[in-house]
């Protein structure tokens, strides 16, 4: 892991030191090969941990896409977020309100988005993790209004940069409960905006993406045996994660279907109960 980050720090300060030497044109730079490198790309290689799974975002932007209704109601509630008082019931609902969060934001959903920021910023404090977070997002995020790609991307920025910043700072297994809580909200999200789950082949093709994502997961998880808090929720996704492993890569049955929704449920229930 630190030959990695040595090397990852030593391509970000190359690009930089090219950066530097070479002359602006658009807010670009070009490298000796004449790949354009941007401030971005920079900023990103900099990073020594990468969010290890797609985040809610992306899986809420294909629902979208699928133009699937946007349901309130199908978030966690948040009024209850005072009650969650031990490190992992703050950490794992830190990711359902986060999935929330990118689900209203992919939608445009303005208030909900600012909404779920206040709630999310409350468990950001809890968790003793402010300094993962630009103090100036709420605001940010709140002048994007109109812009739907800006908003879905600072959201998305600080998703990578809460999981840098708490692997750095040896707080693995709380960064791991964040990422599960995200991907199973995601996953539930999926499997409730919908009667007839199955009847929507592009539904079912957003869930059965999920394959790989779970497995390596429940993986992430096993890298951090003999925590209770991260063996308590791998323990919780094992029935979830089975059901996948079973799958054929390329198709799914609707009795599969309705067992990954059972499994979800039990997971996410265990999850934001108090």
């Amino acid at each position: 892991m630190k030959n990695k980050a040595l090397q990852t720090v030593a391509a970000a300060v190359v690009a930089a030191l090219t950066i530097s030497g070479c002359q602006c044109n658009g807010g670009q730079s070009q490298s000796a090969s004449g790949e354009a490198i941007s401030k971005q790309n920079v900023e990103e290689s900099v990073r020594e941990f990468v969010y290890p799974l797609p985040t809610a975002f992306e899986v809420t932007e294909m629902l979208n896409r699928i133009e699937a209704s946007y349901m309130l109601d199908v978030c966690n509630d948040q009024d209850v977020v005072d009650k969650y008082l031990t490190e992992k019931k703050q950490a794992l609902n830190l990711g359902i309100y986060s999935a929330d969060m990118c689900y209203a934001s992919t939608y445009n959903q303005q208030q909900s988005v600012m909404d779920y920021m206040n709630v999310v910023k409350k468990l950001i404090d809890a968790l003793d993790m402010t300094q993962a977070v630009d103090p100036e997002l709420p605001s940010k995020v709140e002048n994007s209004e109109n812009n739907k790609e800006e908003m879905t991307r600072l959201i998305t920025e600080s998703f990578y940069d809460s999981y840098d910043y708490l692997n750095r700072n040896n707080r693995g297994p709380v960064s791991i409960l964040i990422v599960a809580g995200s991907w199973v909200e995601g996953l539930y999200i999926t499997t409730h905006i919908s009667n007839n789950t199955f009847d929507n082949k592009e539904m079912v093709k957003i869930i059965l993406t999920q394959r790989d994502p779970i497995i390596k997961l429940v993986e992430l998880l096993g890298n951090h045996k003999g925590n209770p808090n991260t063996d308590d929720i791998q323990a919780q996704l094992r029935p979830l994660h089975d059901i996948y492993v079973s799958l054929d890569e390329s198709s799914i049955s609707e009795s599969q279907i309705e067992g990954i929704k059972t499994a979800v449920d039990a997971v996410r229930q265990y999850i934001v109960e108090y």
